[in-house]
């Protein structure tokens, strides 16, 4: 019998990542107005490259959300008639029901919100105000900054 004097091993303890949304976010936003024209919004999406913002109302309270797609669908609109319409307003083609997140989500909770919603971006809201937005390629580089042994 062989007997061992190494004596007790410790075993490092894993460091924990506790990443949250705060430390991924976005907080210099492009926001938008309700009766802000499409064409607008769609020229400032394409020279900011950025696809899609919340929407504020006059007291700058968060009432939607408007993203590419829903240019899209008020462009062709005048598929019909051949010529491609230009002339609705961000309030009526916004998301008006908005999914929020705070900026204590952690952030695997979070990506997961964002597999389940099907959604590119989420506001990030605290104490009623909007603070900034999380998006799908914020949470990319989050994770990719996790340690795998932490997952």
């Amino acid at each position: 019998m062989v007997k061992s004097y190494t004596g007790v091993r410790k075993v490092p303890e894993k460091e924990v990542q506790d990443f949250q949304v705060k430390d991924f976010m976005t907080r210099k936003l492009i926001t938008f107005k309700p009766d802000q024209p499409i064409g607008e919004v769609a020229d400032i999406l394409m020279k900011k490259n950025i696809s899609g913002g919340p929407v504020l109302d006059e007291n700058n309270k968060l009432c939607g959300i408007i993203s590419e797609g829903d240019c899209l669908k008020e462009f062709l609109k005048g598929q019909y008639t051949n010529s491609l319409n230009h002339d609705g307003i961000v309030g009526d083609h916004m998301v008006k029901q908005v999914l929020t997140t705070t900026p204590e989500t952690a952030i695997l909770e979070i990506a997961q919100r964002f597999l389940q919603e099907k959604v590119r971006r989420f506001p990030v809201m605290e104490d009623g105000k909007l603070v900034g937005q999380i998006s799908q390629r914020d949470v990319l580089s989050a994770v990719n900054k996790l340690k795998k042994s932490t997952w």
